[in-house]
């Protein structure tokens, strides 16, 4: 685990996480969102985005909001995603990780965020809002 607690910072927006056919050309609505990850898989194309953007007749999980760790992280180190989800399943809060380069991001039901934030300054991470 890490030696000190990682800064996070709050994203003032909510995001879907929508499932399409792995063999579907990635939609331009995606584009519409600031922030947006897609992964294409043997199996699906995961797209997520800022749920504004989405479609109504997307399959969609929606309402998620995000922490931003802040970095840029090394790849040295060891645990980041580890520590964070194991505080927010001690509070029983489901957690969606998308890692990029430079850092990680953490997208909680908005219904939990709050607890969610809760528990993380319980343990002494910083949220940044």
């Amino acid at each position: 685990m890490l030696g000190k607690k990682l800064v996070m910072k709050a994203i003032d927006e909510i995001y879907g996480v929508c499932r399409l056919d792995n063999n579907q050309p990635v939609p331009d609505w995606v584009k519409d969102s600031r922030f947006y990850s897609i992964t294409r898989t043997f199996e699906e194309l995961s797209i997520v985005c800022s749920q504004e953007s989405i479609p109504d007749d997307v399959k969609c999980e929606r309402d998620w909001r995000m922490l931003k760790v802040e970095g840029p992280l090394d790849f040295s180190l060891i645990g980041i995603l580890s520590s964070i989800s194991t505080v927010l399943a001690q509070s029983k809060i489901s957690i969606f990780a998308i890692s990029t380069f430079d850092t990680d991001y953490i997208l909680l039901k908005s219904k939990d965020f709050d607890n969610a934030i809760k528990a993380l300054n319980n343990e002494g991470y910083e949220i940044i809002e």
